[in-house]
Parts: C-alpha cells; sequence; structure tokens
C-alpha cells in the first residue's frame, strides 16, 4: 500500500505511457448504437473544449450505430457546441479499436429476446426481482449471456489497442469487469455506474432538511465507498468537514420510521421511485456504529440494495414488494423504453422537439480529461481488488474510490467492512467469480453452483433447476457459441 501526495492511501495503480494532450483522441465505441450511454456521451463531448478528435462507433446493429453518427454530427454542428468531435459508424470492430486511445463499452442484447425472459420466468416461480441485472436468477443468466462477449472484447483490445483506456458502462458491471481482467491481465479497464452519485444526493439533501442551507453539489460530499457494484457502502461523509452520518441516524428517526406504505400506494408512481426504506433497513440492522466498527450506510438505490438481500423480495404477492417504498418494473417496460428511447435522437433533429444541452452529472468525459492530464479527479470506479478492501479476496472486482490523474488510476484503500455487511457481500462475490470460472470453461453445471447459491434463489432444489433449465432455454442462441450446452447435467 502506498500513500499519494495529499495523505490517501492508495493500492495497485492501472497506469499508460500512451496519453498526452498533444494527440488527436480516439475514442472506440463498441455498442455505438446505445440508445443511452451514447446519447449522454455525445451530450457531454459536445460541452468539452479542451479535447477534441473522433468517435468510431461500433454495433452488432450498424443501423443504430449510423443513428448515433447522425446524431452526433449534428449536435456538433449546433452552434452551442463547444466541442470538436466527428462521427463514424464502422462496419467491423477493429476498425473501431485501431489506434484507439479510449474504448466506451454499453451493449445490451434486444430486451424483448432476453431481458424479458430474465424478469418474466424468474417470476412465474414466485421470484420477484426490481432490476434483475446484476445478481438473481436474471442477473446470473444476463451474466452467462455477457461475459463470453466480454471476454471477446478484451481479447480484441489485446490485439488492436493494448494500451486504451477501457471505460465499461455494462451490466452485469462486476462480472463484465472481471472477465475484461480475467482474459487480457493487462487491460487498463474500470466499471463506471452512477449509483454512488445518487447516494451522494440523498446524504446531500439531508444537509439541506437539517441544515436549512441550499443543496450542495453531489461533488461537495466527501465520501468513502466500498463494496461491490450496486452493494456499495460509505463509512464516511462528511460536508464542509461536518460528519454527515451522525445525520442519517436523526433522518432514521424522525422521518423513515414514519415512513410506510401499503401494496397499491404506489401505483401511480414512476416504476423508478425510491423512498430509501432498504437503504435505511439495512443501515438500522447492519450498519449502525458497534464497538468495533464505524456507521456504515449503502450507497446505491433501493431498486439494486434489495436484490442482494432476500428478504425484501420474498413475497407471496408482487404487489407487497411496495412496502419497502418501490416498485418492480414490469418487462414490458424494458420493451417499450428502448423504442421511447429513439424519439430522443428523431425528435430534435426533425424540429420536432426542441434540443438543450444538459448536465448529465456523468464523468466518463472528466475522466478522460484527467487521464490526458488536464487536472485530477477523485471518483468511484470499479477495479479487481488489489488491497483497497482488504478483507474482501484478491482480484475480486470491488468498487472504492480512486485517483485519476495523467496517465494513470489509482485506487484508494477503503479499510475493511463490518463483519455483517462482508457476509453479504462475500456470497456475491463468490457467486460472481464462479460465473466467470464457468463462462471461460463453457461449464453450465459450474454456473449453476451459483445460480443455485444466490440469496434470491429461495426455492427448493428440483424447482430452481428447472427455473435455470427453462431460463437456459429462453435465451439458448446468445449461450450456444459459448456454453457446452450438451453435456450440462443440470439440463437433462
Amino acid at each position: 500500500m502506498q500513500t499519494d501526495e495529499i495523505g490517501n492511501k492508495t493500492s495497485g495503480a492501472v497506469a499508460s505511457e500512451r496519453l498526452t494532450t498533444d494527440e488527436h483522441v480516439k475514442i472506440g465505441y463498441i455498442g455505438g448504437g446505445s440508445r443511452g450511454w451514447a446519447y449522454t456521451l455525445i451530450n457531454d463531448l459536445a460541452q468539452c473544449s479542451d479535447i477534441s478528435g473522433e468517435v468510431a462507433l461500433y454495433d452488432v446493429d450498424y443501423e443504430g450505430a449510423k443513428r448515433n453518427e447522425r446524431f452526433g454530427n449534428w449536435v456538433q454542428e449546433r452552434s452551442d457546441a463547444v466541442g470538436d468531435w466527428t462521427y463514424t459508424a464502422v462496419q467491423d470492430r477493429e476498425t473501431a479499436l485501431v489506434d484507439a486511445d479510449f474504448v466506451v463499452l454499453s451493449t445490451q442484447d434486444p430486451p424483448d429476446e432476453t431481458f424479458a425472459h430474465e424478469l418474466d420466468i424468474p417470476a412465474e416461480y414466485g421470484i420477484h426481482q426490481t432490476v434483475g441485472d446484476t445478481v438473481g436468477p436474471g442477473g446470473i443468466v444476463r451474466a452467462m449471456r455477457t461475459i463470453p462477449v466480454y471476454r471477446d472484447i478484451a481479447a480484441a483490445v489485446r490485439e488492436h489497442c493494448p494500451e486504451a483506456w477501457v471505460l465499461n458502462y455494462t451490466n452485469p458491471m462486476t462480472v463484465c469487469t472481471q472477465s475484461l481482467y480475467e482474459e487480457f491481465p493487462d487491460v487498463k479497464a474500470i466499471g463506471l455506474c452512477h449509483e454512488v452519485f445518487h447516494g451522494q444526493e440523498h446524504l446531500a439533501s439531508l444537509v439541506v432538511r437539517y441544515r436549512n442551507v441550499e443543496q450542495p453539489p453531489r461533488r461537495d460530499i466527501e465520501i468513502n465507498v466500498k463494496g461491490i457494484n450496486h452493494f456499495t457502502w460509505v463509512d464516511s461523509a462528511t460536508w464542509r468537514g461536518e460528519d454527515l452520518l451522525p445525520l442519517v441516524e436523526r433522518h432514521l428517526q424522525e422521518t423513515i420510521a414514519k415512513r410506510s406504505f401499503d401494496p397499491g400506494d404506489l401505483d401511480g408512481e414512476s416504476w423508478f421511485v425510491d423512498n430509501q426504506l432498504v437503504a435505511y433497513e439495512l443501515y438500522r440492522r447492519f450498519g449502525r456504529p458497534t464497538a468495533t466498527s464505524a456507521a456504515t450506510f449503502p450507497a446505491a438505490g433501493d431498486r439494486h440494495l434489495m436484490e442482494f438481500a432476500p428478504w425484501f423480495l420474498n413475497v407471496d404477492d408482487p404487489a407487497q414488494v411496495q412496502r419497502w417504498g418501490v416498485r418492480l418494473t414490469p418487462s414490458e417496460y424494458r420493451r417499450n423504453r428502448q423504442e421511447d428511447a429513439l424519439a430522443k435522437f428523431r425528435q430534435p433533429m426533425t424540429g420536432e422537439e426542441p434540443f438543450e444541452f444538459f448536465e448529465s452529472g456523468e464523468e466518463g468525459v472528466d475522466i478522460m480529461r484527467a487521464l490526458l492530464g488536464l487536472g485530477s479527479l477523485k471518483t468511484n470506479v470499479n477495479l479487481p481488488n488489489r488491497g483497497q478492501i482488504p478483507d474482501l479476496p484478491d482480484g475480486a472486482v470491488v468498487e472504492t474510490n480512486a485517483l485519476v490523474e495523467t496517465n494513470e488510476i489509482r485506487p484508494l484503500e477503503a479499510d475493511t467492512l463490518p463483519p455483517q455487511v462482508r457476509s453479504l457481500i462475500l456470497t456475491h462475490v463468490s457467486n460472481q467469480k464462479t460465473l466467470v470460472d464457468a463462462a471461460f470453461a463453457g461449464d453450465v453445471d459450474l454456473a449453476f453452483r451459483a445460480f443455485l447459491n444466490d440469496p434470491l434463489v429461495t426455492l427448493q432444489p428440483d424447482r430452481a433447476r428447472a427455473l435455470f433449465s427453462e431460463l437456459v432455454a429462453a435465451v439458448e442462441p446468445y449461450l450456444t457459441d459459448h456454453w457446452n450446452l450438451a453435456d450440462a447435467i443440470v439440463l437433462e
């Protein structure tokens, strides 16, 4: 363990010798037909005046990449666009990667063929998922689809741009990032997620409530992040030097303890409604300070947090999940959302809706700037554990703060977790490692061990096996080339 110039303990820096601000920057975008992250990146790059270059958009859906090419170049032609970028859709991945300084990853199989099955089929067995992209039956089968893809991407990066920085936004974040490192140990990759940002925003809202001031920017809330993606915790949170965790306790007693919902109460709310009941219940049961551990508060949204612990979703009627202030997102919404997202690209270009630049709150472009030597940045990233969380296994992908500076990303030591929180996390760390090992070997029976060990799979073994087999059959076209389905005992 080392210490940087401002006193943070650091661990296992990821570094590169290639980038300088004098170079023409190339971004190779894998998943360049994205309907979400690509829109945000185009917006952010157009507002960045101190780096410029080209974005090569590659996607198996070439028409989607062409759409983003047209939109990106249209945005660049606006008089209020201060960035200088050119967008080009390419038909092969090699063209996107050769000479890339940065590689952005945001891929997804069609939700009506995959994601929908991974929500609907478990529900038929009484297993309800709020998101289904990280853990639980949906997250595990999604990992089975995705790990081989990211293994292949890592091999392509090794061949075509081994010194490029790789920014991964794809879920399951942990296993995708771990697969990149498993295939190419020298890859310079990080996993990025904005769930922690929402945790900072919540803490900022407590400053408003209890200190009677205007809400500070989330970046003014200094936090120490520790855990795994979508199941992150903080044991230090300050604003202008004030410890904010006592406000968490106060908010629990004065507000959260009085907040309650019955089935049906949230029927008219957003699918993404979040009342923090899960976060505060986890804090109440596992995060309050003890004689041996500091106060520790979950720093992710309730819809993700509740999938890591079985109690919140163990209900007879799915409407009962509303007790925790959230709604189950139906697969129909997932399908429709993809189509609705297309309007964001089409309507401004046709004049149906005005286009205005927005403050995305995302940090991908800021990370690129810092790596190019344009300042430094402290933010949360997902990286293999090299001591930043000393009581989690070495090599497991964990989420902590890191310093991003010229040609280097240096994770900061986050210290240990409270024993009970560590116990909750370790089950998922083990399952994620099992899934990566299984995918690299094509071993379906090994993947089923992770499936059966997931806390949300609260079924008798024969029922769990039937559910697993049905899920595999539903997404079989995405598994056939990488998994040995024919010899799997669990599928017999």
